[in-house]
């Protein structure tokens, strides 16, 4: 969608769980890395610092910004949808509701999915069975949302292949 970025910054909330941070930057290294891009990754100290954040991404000059999933971003789904705009910067979240709070895109596990399969698992713990002895379980729906009002502002054109591919459009 960004043919012309070679700088992304990658947002991530210092207060979210190590392990999960540690295995996002490390993907999306690799990810960087196949496509000849260059991560800057930001820390994100609570929701004061977004503004920071997204002053430091300009200043490495980074042409995107991809958020790395943390009940932080959730929450800031506006704030970081405004401040995309203010800087010129596209925003890709895989937080749920992103598009629709004026972000650019979504792209992320199905959260509806996410509710139900939880629901099913406290089920069974209700009936009696072992937390300890449910298997984990990974997603399987992913959805992709793309807000074209945001697109025009950033004055970004989605190419056709990837608005067949969305699973909502917003106009």
């Amino acid at each position: 969608m960004l043919p012309g970025v070679s700088r992304v910054a990658i947002f991530w909330n210092a207060g979210a769980g190590k392990p999960a941070v540690d295995r996002h930057l490390e993907v999306s290294h690799d990810a960087a890395r196949a496509l000849g891009i260059q991560r800057v990754v930001v820390e994100v100290v609570g929701a004061d610092a977004a503004d920071a954040a997204y002053q430091e991404a300009r200043k490495a000059r980074c042409g995107a910004v991809v958020t790395i999933q943390s009940a932080l971003f959730q929450a800031l789904h506006g704030r970081l949808a405004e401040l995309s705009l203010t800087y010129r910067m596209p925003v890709l979240s895989s937080e749920s509701g992103f598009a629709q709070a004026g972000g650019l895109m979504n792209y992320g596990d199905s959260i509806d999915q996410a509710w139900r399969r939880s629901a099913v698992q406290v089920d069974k713990i209700l009936r009696g069975a072992k937390p300890a002895d449910l298997p984990v379980e990974q997603p399987t729906k992913f959805e992709l949302v793309i807000n074209l009002k945001t697109a025009r502002a950033l004055g970004l054109t989605i190419p056709p292949s990837l608005l067949a591919r969305a699973d909502q459009v917003l106009e």
